[in-house]
């Protein structure tokens, strides 16, 4: 006879936006938040009983209230409170996992006192996901889509060739490519110091970026081990870090038939296909918990 395996439910994509207003002066977080419920959910599967689950409407409206009650101070903070809530309150409901996409807004600075003009930024998006089972924590936070690129200082050659290899060694190349990481506090027990989550985010962030920049590349490879091992150095909170690096090619355009020559100057940036990345750096001792996939 088939069983029921693992199963969770709840509401997907809540967006919510919280506006403080401080006077003239406003703050925006823009937050879109899923959540995942599991537990003693057997019967509603096996006979459509609905005795214990709490509508995923009803998820929705508590995004909100909590977007009232406690404010957005963090990504992470947000994920906390709803997750504790969900656990503690519902008998039924053993274990919760908040994702949260968090998108960016620069004010908009003019010569008036009012400051409530914000234009969305272009840069990464936050991401953060909470998941609790009434004992333990594990905070995933992270951000995607953050482009970069090097113009110079890297290079490609020494690598394994066959009869399908047709590509020319670079000792001198555009090195490109969008961040994807996400990395595992060492936080897990309410008895414990809880991390300053902003400002775990913004310097986890700017040791990626100072490494991507820093590092003289021999290969994308060396360039995400780099900027993952910076994070874990310098944030004694990360406990693992998981990076995919998608290469963003960038071809010399051959100019010959045009009489020109190009001096690393002109290039063709490819979209697809794409060279991908990826990889786990841990601090030592630790088990790796972020997924592969």
């Amino acid at each position: 006879m088939p069983e029921l395996g693992q199963n969770q439910y709840g509401k997907a994509e809540c967006r919510v936006v919280r506006v403080v207003r401080d006077g003239a002066v406003h703050h925006i977080r823009d937050l879109n938040v899923s959540v995942a419920l599991s537990g003693d959910m057997d019967e509603v599967h096996l006979s459509g009983s609905n005795a214990n689950v709490l509508p995923t409407d009803t998820t929705k409206n508590t995004v909100y209230a909590f977007a009232k009650e406690y404010g957005i101070t963090s990504a992470e903070q947000f994920g906390i409170h709803l997750a504790r809530h969900f656990v503690t309150s519902q008998e039924p409901i053993h274990s919760a996992r908040i994702r949260i996409e968090e998108y960016g807004w620069d004010r908009i600075e003019t010569t008036g006192e009012a400051r409530h003009s914000f234009v969305r930024s272009g840069r990464e998006t936050r991401t953060a996901q909470v998941s609790y089972d009434g004992e333990r924590w594990e905070v995933l936070s992270g951000l995607k889509d953050l482009t970069v690129l090097n113009s110079t200082d890297s290079e490609f050659w020494g690598y394994v060739k066959d009869e399908y290899t047709t590509l020319p060694e670079a000792r001198d190349r555009i090195l490109a490519t969008e961040v994807h990481a996400r990395w595992r506090s060492g936080w897990s027990d309410d008895a414990l110091p809880m991390p300053d989550w902003e400002q775990s985010y913004d310097e986890t962030r700017g040791h990626l970026l100072t490494a991507f920049a820093e590092t003289y590349s021999l290969s994308l490879q060396q360039t995400l081990y780099q900027m993952g091992a910076r994070a874990i150095e310098h944030r004694p909170d990360i406990e693992e870090i998981r990076l995919s690096l998608p290469n963003k090619h960038h071809f010399l355009v051959d100019l010959e038939p045009f009489g020109l020559k190009n001096d690393n100057e002109v290039y063709f940036a490819a979209d697809r296909p794409y060279g991908l990345i990826e990889a786990t750096v841990l601090r030592d001792g630790a088990t790796p918990r972020i997924p592969t996939d």
